[in-house]
């Protein structure tokens, strides 16, 4: 778990730990000089495998192993029901969307700082149904 973001205890401040793990994470790698590495280690990756293993193993699993910390956490807290690895990359996939593919080929822009933020509280909202509290996952014996 980052050393600066607050452990989750209910599920809005899991909301906010969400929302600005994927505030940075967007804010972070859609960076032009970060989108660069990635195209060099793609046209590498060939030629020189181990560029594209390091850029994976260095940057994509540790954000990868961070976000499932986030959700392993809050899971153990009784705040989500799920599979963290499962968990951490729906997480993701709501949260670039194509994105990532589309600043790769050169025709998206890099989001505003706003869109940023937009992206990332549409993730968490998005998220938080489908991986619902156990009490709420469970269906009512009231009849």
């Amino acid at each position: 778990m980052p050393a600066d973001l607050p452990e989750p205890r209910d599920r809005e401040s899991l909301s906010r730990v969400l929302t600005i793990f994927g505030t940075r994470l967007l804010r972070e790698i859609s960076d032009p000089t970060v989108i660069a590495v990635f195209r060099l280690a793609i046209a590498e990756a060939v030629r020189a495998p181990e560029v594209a293993q390091a850029l994976d193993s260095i940057g994509v699993e540790t954000s990868r192993a961070a976000l499932s910390e986030i959700v392993t956490r809050a899971r153990s807290s009784g705040l989500l029901t799920g599979r963290p690895a499962e968990m951490a990359g729906r997480f993701g996939g709501l949260l670039w969307g194509n994105l990532m593919v589309g600043l790769l080929l050169g025709v998206a822009h890099r989001p505003s700082a706003r869109e940023i933020t937009r992206r990332a509280r549409a993730a968490t909202a998005a998220f938080l149904q489908l991986y619902p509290q156990p009490d709420e996952a469970e269906p009512s014996r009231d009849g």
